[in-house]
């Protein structure tokens, strides 16, 4: 993997993340349930299309990563600066893990 690869793997790792962390919240303030499902769409929709449609993320060899790796890493993280509860870090963190986990598995099925 070259760096120009390893920088744009990591830059769309972080939009996900980032992206949920600015917006997910905000869209559900301010429109309810239904901003919740938007919110669902545009963000997972938005950053799937640039990670995996557009190349952002490079992967070698025959493991493949879903993008829930990406967010319970980059949402713990983001917690943890902000001061909010460590225990209770880890253990979304876990559930992320085993949802991407689960998410690779299940497309592993299909391909």
């Amino acid at each position: 993997m070259t760096f120009q690869n390893i920088v744009a793997t990591f830059s769309g790792a972080f939009i996900f993340p980032f992206l949920i962390r600015l917006l997910w919240g905000k869209m559900c303030d301010n429109w309810g349930n239904i901003g919740g499902w938007m919110a669902a769409g545009f963000i997972v929709g938005t950053t799937w299309t640039l990670n995996h449609g557009m190349g952002m993320i490079f992967q070698t060899g025959g493991a493949w990563v879903d993008m829930a790796w990406a967010a319970g890493i980059g949402l713990f993280v983001a917690s943890v600066l902000s001061g909010d509860n460590f225990a209770k870090g880890v253990r979304n963190y876990i559930v992320a893990l085993i949802g991407g986990v689960l998410g690779g598995f299940i497309l592993s099925c299909f391909m």
